[in-house]
């Protein structure tokens, strides 16, 4: 309050403002332990997925008595803590086409933590077409950007990125890794821009686009501008949300970005079917550093990036079952099992870590 242009009339501002973090991970966790210091009064957070201890050197919202529990849980706990009168309303759902406007619409400033481009392309176009500024960031190994999109007169994402790179030819944070210092980098650059644009003070990176090279500790800014043709924000062709699975080049019914149901099998149900002998094979689609920590034996490993060119050895009429972290990626290779004719496949629910709070043992940890 005794920062020249935000005294009372600008906490006034914060407390009043709704913003929605999508994802509760590396971006996430800087991002709303910040606003929820400033005094942001209501926070969104979407996130459908549990706390991997491999993740807790950039989920800073999490600690290790959390592994295991839904991220929203904890987040909840660890951002009272930080500001008690902070209102968070907890989006236990994956971003989808058939929920991101309904979402979107609630809040003043959309955060963009995700780490695929299925939902990044969804907040932009979600954003765009409600007029949402979009607080966009993303991370990779020792690289970062950051920028503002979809503002009055700014440019969107997709005037940078037309179209998502093919399916598999870029790694997220769990499959390539990520500095774990660089989220909170890029993050905390998120909730400055983010309190910027609610106390409507500054120039924000609204036009811009700030690189980030943690190696050499390198910060560039470079101008970017609205592309008259974007279908989003230029020719505003795009006047609802699309199939994104199927705009990435995944076509088919089963698609991630609907995120339909798929057959899902136990931990128990998996093991006691391995012990009668019942015929069936077991896929593993991590990555090869994460089997390197622990695999089931008898599994054959297939990362998900691998998996199309992987399918011509696989039999049409085996049974298979897929398997990863925490069974989000093997439901994405099931319903991408199940478009290129593979109908007998299910995925683990709960992936490795439930089998291995369940089970007790990896049967053959590495």
């Amino acid at each position: 309050m005794a920062l020249p242009g935000v005294g009372l009339e600008g906490q006034q501002r914060l407390k009043a403002a709704r913003v929605l973090i999508v994802g509760a991970g590396g971006l996430g966790s800087p991002t709303a332990l910040y606003l929820a210091a400033a005094g942001v009064g209501t926070i969104g957070l979407v996130d459908h997925d549990v706390v991997d201890v491999t993740n807790l050197q950039r989920q800073l919202l999490h600690g290790t008595r959390d592994v295991g529990r839904a991220k929203l849980d904890s987040a909840r706990d660890r951002l009272l803590d930080v500001n008690p009168h902070v209102q968070l309303e907890l989006h236990a759902v994956w971003l989808t086409s058939a929920n991101a406007l309904d979402l979107v619409g609630r809040y003043d400033v959309i955060i963009d933590g995700t780490d695929n481009f299925n939902t990044r392309y969804l907040v932009n176009d979600a954003c765009v077409l409600l007029r949402k500024p979009n607080v966009h960031g993303s991370v990779f190994q020792f690289d970062g950007q950051a920028s503002v999109f979809a503002t009055e007169h700014g440019p969107c994402y997709r005037c940078l990125y037309p179209e998502p790179p093919p399916p598999g030819m870029v790694q997220n944070c769990a499959e390539g890794g990520v500095l774990g210092v660089l989220p909170g980098l890029i993050g905390t650059i998120q909730a400055t821009e983010t309190i910027k644009i609610i106390l409507k003070v500054g120039e924000t990176l609204a036009g811009r686009l700030l690189m980030i090279d943690a190696l050499a500790m390198q910060f560039q800014s470079v101008t970017i501008t609205r592309d008259p043709n974007c279908p989003a924000c230029g020719t505003r062709t795009l006047t609802q949300l699309i199939d994104y699975d199927e705009f990435c080049g995944v076509a088919g019914p089963a698609s991630v970005a609907t995120f339909e149901a798929v057959p899902e099998m136990t931990p128990a149900l998996l093991a006691a079917r391995r012990a009668r002998g019942d015929d069936f094979d077991l896929i593993d689609v991590r990555e090869p550093h994460e089997a390197l920590r622990s695999r089931i034996e008898w599994s054959r490993l297939i990362p998900l990036g691998t998996l199309a060119s992987a399918m011509a050895s696989l039999d049409p009429a085996r049974e298979l079952v897929v398997i990863c972290r925490s069974g989000t990626r093997s439901a994405d290779a099931v319903r991408r099992l199940q478009a290129a004719g593979f109908p007998r496949a299910a995925s683990v629910a709960g992936g490795m870590l439930r089998w291995r709070s369940e089970m007790g043992h990896d049967d053959g940890s590495c």
